[in-house]
Parts: C-alpha cells; structure tokens; sequence
C-alpha cells in the first residue's frame, strides 16, 4: 500500500493535492475527506484552532493505522495531510485521501481512520476565541 503522510504548518493545498493523483485501472473508489474547523467550539464562538503535535509520536501512530488499514480493507493508497499551528475558522486542518476497490471498503476504512486517529495520535488542540 501507498502512503503519503505530511505534518504541516502550511494551508493545505487543495487543488494541487488533486492534481497528483493518477487513478490505477483496477481501483473503483477514491474518497477525499477535508475537516474544516467551525467558528464555534462546545457552543462558545472562536476564530481559530491551535493545533499542536509530539510529530515524531504521530508520525509513528500514523504509520500503526495504516498498517492496521492494510491488513483489513483492499486499500492502495493513503495520503495525509494534518496541519499543527494556528488554523482559522473555515481552513482546513485534515485532509485524507484513500484509494480502494470498492466505495464501501473505502468509505469504511476513511471513517476508521479519522475515528482512530482522534484517540491514539497525539495531536492537540486549542480553541482560540
């Protein structure tokens, strides 16, 4: 399997990670998950989110997830792009791409990841009104 993990202080390049992907013949699904950070956290309005990464720890939990995603679903692929440091409301802070056979396979394997990695990677975040 393919992957392509990236832990960045820079905006996340949308149309230009698109841009690289060529799709093999025998792949049927690719899902592009973006997580945007809202103008309100736990119903108190705030600008931004600080995001803060122990990297080399992520970059190692990261790598477990992927192998776990490897041994369960036909994936081919997997690129991700986190970024740490202040994040405005309305930018992007998580950005997935997975390439599988099938669209039930990867949507299945996309929704475990965000979830798994939420508990196990140690990014942090601050809310910052």
């Amino acid at each position: 399997m393919d992957r392509e993990l990236t832990i960045t202080d820079q905006p996340i390049d949308e149309p230009a990670l698109l841009t690289k992907r060529r799709l093999p013949p025998n792949m049927g699904a690719v899902i592009y998950f973006i997580g945007a950070v809202r103008d309100s956290e736990s119903g108190a309005p705030i600008q931004a989110i600080e995001y803060e990464a122990f990297e080399k720890m992520a970059r190692h939990q990261f790598e477990l997830l992927f192998d776990q995603i490897e041994k369960r679903w036909p994936v081919q692929s997997i690129r991700l792009v986190h970024r740490i440091g202040r994040v405005n409301a309305g930018e992007a802070s998580l950005w997935v791409e997975l390439v599988a056979t099938h669209r039930g396979e990867a949507f299945a394997a996309c929704q475990w990841l965000i979830d798994e990695m939420k508990k196990v990677v140690p990014i942090w975040k601050r809310p910052v009104s």
